[in-house]
């Protein structure tokens, strides 16, 4: 009798369920029918969405981790692997309401000490916060904080390509996606269910021990262990889009 699959197996009876790992491809629409998100390339190239940073291609997601807006992430759950759906997503499972708090009066003078001269509608990084500069008046800027579709009613339609049931890639997509990390910064071998994963910086312990752990109970291995290999972050030089349907 045969074992059942039980890395990520797309869902009991062919349905997605949390915590499988799926590759999928999607696009987000406003309600007006304007694409802001497409992971298709042939979509991108038609609306003249492609440019030398981006990559378009499929998604690759472990459901219910919270790598895509909330609503997306739980729409997944019990549809089935080849099928497209069509959702309409709510404000609050998008990109947040708009909240008037992370509305805000900058100074000018932090503008000139970091030799930025404002214009309305530049995207600007004040500590780690993105905002958009809304509009000037003398010495004052407002720059709104919120997410520019914060408050906005969005449509994804979204095909689940295939299910990932190989440990590796698995782990491979996790990183790449929950950590940012280029893919050719990292090497991931799995052997008798105990997977290594080489990284080129030193993280703390008690962070990848408690990624471990969790990586572990995600792809159904015994251990999920971390080294340090110093160099190999010298040759990554790739860029890779962050989609807006991603967390951030």
């Amino acid at each position: 009798m045969a074992e059942e699959q039980k890395n990520g197996n797309a869902g009991r009876n062919g349905q997605v369920a949390k915590g499988d790992f799926i590759e999928v491809e999607y696009t987000g629409t406003l309600v007006d029918g304007t694409v802001f998100d497409t992971t298709s390339q042939k979509k991108a190239q038609e609306l003249h969405l492609d440019h030398e940073q981006s990559s378009f291609k499929p998604a690759k997601i472990c459901v219910g981790e919270r790598q895509v807006i909330p609503g997306l992430d739980q729409d997944f759950i019990g549809k089935e692997v080849g099928k497209t759906y069509s959702m309409k997503i709510p404000p609050e499972l998008a990109f947040g309401k708009r909240d008037v708090r992370k509305v805000k009066i900058v100074p000018s003078s932090t503008f000139k000490e970091h030799k930025v001269n404002p214009q309305p509608g530049m995207q600007v990084d004040m500590d780690g916060d993105v905002g958009t500069v809304s509009s000037i008046s003398g010495g004052r800027i407002i720059v709104n904080f919120n997410h520019p579709l914060a408050g906005r009613e969005v449509n994804y339609e979204f095909t689940i390509t295939r299910a990932i049931t190989d440990p590796q890639e698995q782990l491979v997509s996790f990183l790449n996606t929950t950590l940012r990390m280029p893919i050719d910064q990292f090497n991931v071998s799995v052997k008798e269910s105990v997977a290594t994963v080489e990284l080129p910086l030193q993280l703390p312990p008690q962070f990848t021990s408690a990624l471990g752990k969790k990586l572990a109970e995600l792809t159904h291995l015994k251990e999920v262990q971390f080294t340090f290999v110093p160099g190999k972050q010298d040759s990554a030089h790739e860029h890779h889009r962050d989609h807006h349907g991603h967390q951030h």
